[in-house]
């Protein structure tokens, strides 16, 4: 791929499985926003169609491409594997995106201003202006616990440690040696800002509104987060 292919370089990273219905709705979406930028779907063999849904939309536009994996190997696999995919062809920045719509791809042309001077940026609903709608006390409760609980144990100045709309520049990512992460579900949303703080990067914090997701199941479980907030402690002592 050529330089003149890419844009301007930036690269939202959707992982999907089983997002048959919001693949064709959040692809056209995330293009009216950021026109000049380029998507890769990265499906693990979902077996609802979503990968044959995302193939449809690459033959008709070159700013689509899919990233076929065998199977559903977790969130922070898929993150990885696309990330790499990108670094191979000469992306300059890359974002996390999920394709429920729960995260709103107006954030988007925002999020490219704020890495012309920050190196990572984090679509954070811990800060003021940012919030969740639509969801429980307990969720809530939940979510607010799992990133303050992260952040006390880390010691990392970020709020918003379980959040999952992100931007990386890429030598951020190649400085993170992709390699070495020791976490593999909602876990490595932790892990990736722990490590580019530590790094020394420069993380900048945006307020988001996060709404519940519009088709679909959650892949979210009990089992996944609480594991997440095992590793914190791994993480912590670089075990």
């Amino acid at each position: 791929m050529t330089e003149a292919r890419l844009g301007n370089g930036a690269l939202i990273c959707i992982p999907t499985y089983n997002e048959k219905e919001n693949v064709p709705r959040i692809v056209p979406a995330v293009l009216e926003e950021v026109p000049e930028a380029h998507i890769l779907i990265i499906d693990d063999n979902s077996p609802d169609g979503t990968g044959e849904a995302a193939e449809k939309l690459a033959a008709t536009d070159d700013r689509v491409h899919v990233l076929h994996r065998n199977a559903k190997e977790g969130l922070g696999r898929a993150y990885i594997d696309g990330f790499k995919w990108g670094l191979a062809r000469g992306y300059r920045k890359f974002f996390e995106f999920d394709a429920d719509f729960s995260h709103n791809p107006v954030y988007l042309p925002g999020f490219m201003e704020i890495l012309e001077d920050a190196d990572v940026v984090i679509g954070s609903r811990r800060i003021p202006g940012g919030e969740v709608e639509d969801w429980g006390p307990l969720r809530r409760l939940i979510s607010w616990g799992g990133s303050k609980y992260a952040r006390m144990v880390l010691g990392v100045p970020v709020n918003d440690l379980t959040g999952g709309f992100n931007g990386f520049h890429d030598y951020v990512l190649r400085k993170l040696d992709l390699d070495q992460f020791q976490t593999n579900g909602f876990g490595f949303q932790i892990e990736v800002k722990y490590r580019s703080s530590k790094a020394g990067f420069k993380v900048v914090e945006s307020p988001i509104t996060f709404p519940n997701r519009l088709y679909g199941e959650s892949k979210m479980s009990k089992r996944i987060f609480f594991e997440a907030l095992v590793n914190v402690w791994r993480l912590r002592f670089g075990k």
